[in-house]
Order: C-alpha cells, then sequence, then structure tokens
C-alpha cells in the first residue's frame, strides 16, 4: 500500500539539533510505516530503518530550476554555517573560565556557568518554534534570517567588555543558531533528493557538534595564550563575518521557495508562554548560584516561570487553533518516559563536560590550549559514536541504544568525581572523555527513532522539535542545578576564610559531578523500566 506524505510531514522533517544520519534520519524525515499486511503478521518493534515502504513524496518547494552549481554551494554553506555555530558555541565552554576572568568577574564558585549556560538556553528554547515558522515562511528563508541573526550578534560578542553584557549577547546569538538549524536541515533535504549524496550531507551536517566543539576548543586554547582580550575580539568578529559571507552568499544563490504550509498560523500566544516560561525557568537557576535563594528575585522569576508554564499549558489544551505543542503527544506509549530520559541525560552531560574542564583549568591549572588538546579523545569519540549508532540502531532495540547513550554518562561522572585533586589525565579524565562523546549521538538518535514510533503522524514533528528542545534545554539547565548544588557543598558548607580553597572547590566540584551521575542513572532506570519502541502505527 502507497503511502502519501503529506504537507505536515514535510513540514515536520526537522532534526533541531543538526545530528540527522544516514537510514535512521530518512525513515524519520518521511517516516515510512509497515505495510498493512506485515503489520498483522507481526508483533514486533521494528524501528523504522528496517520497515517496508513505497513513499509517494510531496516535496514542490523549490519553484524554480536549480542547476548542480548552485545546489553544491547553497548545502556547502549551510554545512560550513553550521560548523561555526558550534565552534563558537564551544569557546565558551572552554575558555569561558578565562573569558569570565578577563571580563573582570569573578570565575569561583557558581560565578561563571552563564558563559557555557547562555548560549544553549535560548538555542533550546527557539528550536522549538522555529520549525513552524520555517514551514509558514520558507524553511530556507528563515535559516537565513536565523543565521544573520547569529552573525550580528557573534561579531557584537568580541566587543563585550563586561560580563553580563557578554552573557546578554551571547544569548542573542543563541536565537539565531536555534532558530537555523532545523531549518538549515530541512533545506537540505528538499534540495538534495533522497540516496548517497543526501546521506553524506546528513552526515557532515551531523559532524558539525563534535568538530565544531573541537576546533572551538583548540581555538579558545590559542587565544588564551595572548594576554588581554584582544585575540577574543578577533576571533568572535572573524566567526560573525564568516557567519555574514554565509548570509549573504545564501541570499544571492538561494532559488526562489514556495513555503510547506503557505498561508499557515503560529499560535503566537502558545510561542510566547512556552519560550518565556523556559527561559525565566532556566534563568531562575542559573542565577541563583551566583546571588543566591535568598535573593527575592530568584524565587519571584521561579514562581513566575512556572505560573507562565501553567498558563501555557492551559493555553494549549484548551484554546489554541494550532498549538505548538498538543497535549495528547504526551499519551503516547512511552513517550513521556523518554521525554524525561532525554532531559536528565543531557543535563548529566552538561555537567560532566563543564566541571571536566572547570578541575582541569582550577584546580590542576592546565592552560586552556592544553585543554583544548585533552578533548581530542571527546571530539573523535562523538564523531565515531554517531556512525556507531547508525549501525547498531537497526540491530538492536533503540531502548538500548539509548540505554548505552545514558549509561556511559553515568560512568564519565563516576570517574570524574572520583578524582583525587592532582592525576594525570590518563587515568580518569581521558576515559571519562572518550564516554562523554558517545552520550550525545547515541541518545539522540535513538529517541528520535522511539519518538518516530510513539506518535502521531501528525504529531511526528512536534515530538522531534521537543526531543532537540531538551537536548540543548537540558544542558543550559543541568549546569544551573549543578552550580547550585556546588556552591552549597563547596564554599557555603566550609568555615568562613577557606570557602574559596583548593580544597573547598573541590568539594563543590565533586557534589555536581555526583549529582551527575545520579541524574543519569534515574535517567537509565527510568529508560530499561518504562521505555520500549511500540509497534508502528497507520494513521488512517
Amino acid at each position: 500500500m502507497s503511502q502519501t506524505v503529506t504537507r505536515e510531514q514535510v513540514e515536520l522533517a526537522i532534526l533541531p539539533v543538526g545530528l540527522p544520519l544516514a537510514e535512521p534520519i530518512k525513515a524519520l524525515s518521511l517516516q515510512p510505516c509497515l505495510n498493512s499486511d506485515q503489520n498483522e503478521q507481526s508483533n514486533e518493534s521494528v524501528a523504522p530503518a528496517e520497515a517496508s515502504t513505497v513513499f509517494e513524496v510531496i516535496e514542490p518547494v523549490i519553484t524554480v530550476p536549480v542547476s548542480d552549481a548552485s545546489r553544491f554551494v547553497i548545502v556547502t554553506l549551510l554545512v560550513v554555517a553550521n560548523l561555526i555555530q558550534f565552534i563558537s558555541n564551544f569557546l565558551t565552554i572552554s575558555g569561558g573560565l578565562t573569558l569570565t576572568h578577563l571580563l573582570g568577574r569573578e570565575t569561583g564558585p557558581g560565578k561563571a556557568n552563564w558563559m557555557a549556560a547562555s548560549f544553549a538556553l535560548t538555542q533550546g528554547a527557539f528550536v522549538l518554534i522555529s520549525g513552524r515558522l520555517g514551514a509558514i515562511h520558507g524553511h530556507q528563508n528563515v535559516a537565513i534570517v536565523g543565521l544573520a541573526v547569529f552573525a550580528v550578534f557573534s561579531f557584537a560578542n568580541g566587543f563585550c567588555r563586561s560580563f553580563k553584557s557578554f552573557v546578554a549577547v551571547r544569548a542573542l546569538s543563541g536565537v539565531g543558531a536555534g532558530i537555523f538549524m532545523p531549518n538549515a536541515v530541512t533545506t537540505l533535504g528538499l534540495m538534495v533528493r533522497p540516496g548517497k549524496m543526501r546521506n553524506l550531507l546528513y552526515g557532515l551536517f551531523a559532524a558539525s557538534p563534535p568538530l565544531g566543539g573541537l576546533i572551538g576548543a583548540l581555538f579558545a586554547g590559542l587565544c588564551a595564550t595572548w594576554d588581554g582580550i584582544w585575540a577574543w575580539t578577533v576571533l568572535f568578529a572573524v566567526l560573525g563575518a564568516l557567519s555574514g559571507i554565509c548570509c549573504a552568499w545564501l541570499l544571492v544563490a538561494a532559488p526562489a521557495e514556495r513555503p510547506v504550509d503557505q498561508g499557515g498560523k503560529l499560535d503566537i500566544v502558545g510561542a510566547v508562554l512556552g519560550v518565556s516560561g523556559l527561559l525565566l525557568y532556566n534563568i531562575a537557576w542559573n542565577q541563583a548560584p551566583a546571588v543566591g535563594w535568598s535573593t527575592p528575585y530568584e524565587i519571584a522569576i521561579l514562581i513566575l516561570s512556572v505560573a507562565i508554564f501553567a498558563a501555557f499549558l492551559v493555553w494549549e489544551r484548551k484554546y489554541a487553533a494550532e498549538p505548538i505543542m498538543p497535549l495528547d503527544i504526551f499519551r503516547a506509549p512511552t513517550f513521556l518516559s523518554m521525554i524525561f530520559v532525554v532531559l536528565f541525560a543531557y543535563m548529566a552531560f552538561g555537567i560532566a563536560l563543564w566541571y571536566s574542564i572547570a578541575w582541569q583549568q582550577t584546580l590542576r591549572n592546565i592552560s586552556v590550549l592544553d585543554i583544548g588538546i585533552s578533548l581530542i579523545p571527546f571530539g573523535l569519540g562523538s564523531t565515531a559514536a554517531v556512525g556507531l549508532a547508525v549501525l547498531l540502531l537497526p540491530r538492536m532495540a533503540a531502548k538500548w541504544v539509548m540505554a548505552i547513550g545514558v549509561g556511559v554518562i553515568v560512568g564519565a561522572s563516576l570517574l570524574l568525581a572520583t578524582m583525587p585533586m592532582q592525576q594525570s589525565y590518563w587515568f580518569q579524565v581521558f576515559p571519562a572523555m572518550l564516554l562523554c562523546g558517545c552520550c550525545p549521538d547515541f541518545v539522540y538518535l535513538a529517541a528520535q527513532v522511539i519518538a518516530s514510533n510513539s506518535v502521531n503522524t501528525k504529531h511526528l514533528g512536534v515530538a522531534s522539535s521537543l526531543v532537540g528542545t531538551l537536548n540543548l534545554y537540558g544542558i543550559s539547565l543541568g549546569l544551573g542545578f549543578a552550580g547550585t548544588i556546588e556552591v552549597a557543598q563547596g564554599k557555603n558548607s566550609w568555615p568562613a576564610g577557606s570557602e574559596d580553597s583548593p580544597e573547598a572547590v573541590m568539594a563543590g566540584f565533586k557534589a555536581a559531578l555526583y549529582f551527575s551521575a545520579a541524574l543519569a542513572a534515574v535517567g537509565l532506570l527510568l529508560d530499561i523500566a518504562f521505555v520500549s519502541v511500540p509497534k508502528v502505527k497507520h494513521d488512517e
């Protein structure tokens, strides 16, 4: 029986964090289902990549012919622009403590987490709505707008001379990244027909996070070898300028586009309430380590964020004509459990990565350049994990692929939490970095497979966007929770005069890393106990 991929399915063929790869992604993009006779004969869970389907694909969105040369230019620019964004993202993870000091702020417990959290916070929040914007206004058009926003604020970041202004502008550049990525992925799929070339492009796009992160860490190390902030200014300006060049070139090279949902409407009230609630809740947690929960506005922001998010749920359930987050999605089998697994896994991943860097730089006085070099196993391991996950998904139940991804972050966090203050890199940091590299891709790709088999066809894109949002948002939120624990168990639990001692700092780091291990362990238990891949269903 022929399955028609509807306009909504094309619209929702969005992989928000830029990690689409090969056959699983082909399956997720086009949502193949078992033929009805196969579905009746099998009671086994079937991964989407294994499903047998004949497609009648509807993708008439490019309205003028595109030459092969123009197509090559466009897809190359999209891949390069995504790589630049991840280079930029990792600059403030690897070099965050150094930048914080250069901008005149203390780098003690809980003081610098905004450097790593601000970009991921806004990027994750805006991924939630950017796919819908692309469907209405054109994925290609919206990707260019997002890239322009990123370029402008990345360039501006280089000229910020205070911690607060830098973090604020950093968050604005994250908005651009959140708008760009899912629409860039969709544009790649629309520019290149299914086959080896599309899979290769998806693979290159998927390699951007680990490779960009590694390059960003090395660039941060080079900048830190020079005194003063001028090197950082030049680097951010160059990244902004390169992004601007990509944006301008795309404007010239891109063909005319007809949106897949031209004339559609965005749930503006739901978008404002949802994004505001996510942002404020995260802000409350990431600001608390620096100012303390006794600060009145902290409690006010937290209460306000919960109230706004409650209003968002009421609006989406009762009043929204086209909700951006249909609540029926959470009734799907195993979906809610899977969402918590993804959230806990990425919270733990962000904590482990940030505190491994902080430990080496703060307690072992390792230079930023050496830290960048020490992250090479992470970058290479993550790149290899993408391919390994793709090989495993057709051969192993997705819940067990996810379990591997969550389990390795438990191991990495425990390796880091049990380190002595001084130790050779090779004993515990090296294996921890290898394990950290396996977490994101295993969890993300498995989650997309589980989501694609759990929810109705009309909700597939929403499910995919939600997984991508939790990926990015979880990293930022985890740093806020960990920062609070770090301060409580480190600085605040030591006698006056010794709260900034290396022993106090190490105690805070250990507490945060044990929290990371506990989060991942809870996620692992949820995955094993409650997550499964339901039989693929038809939506008549």
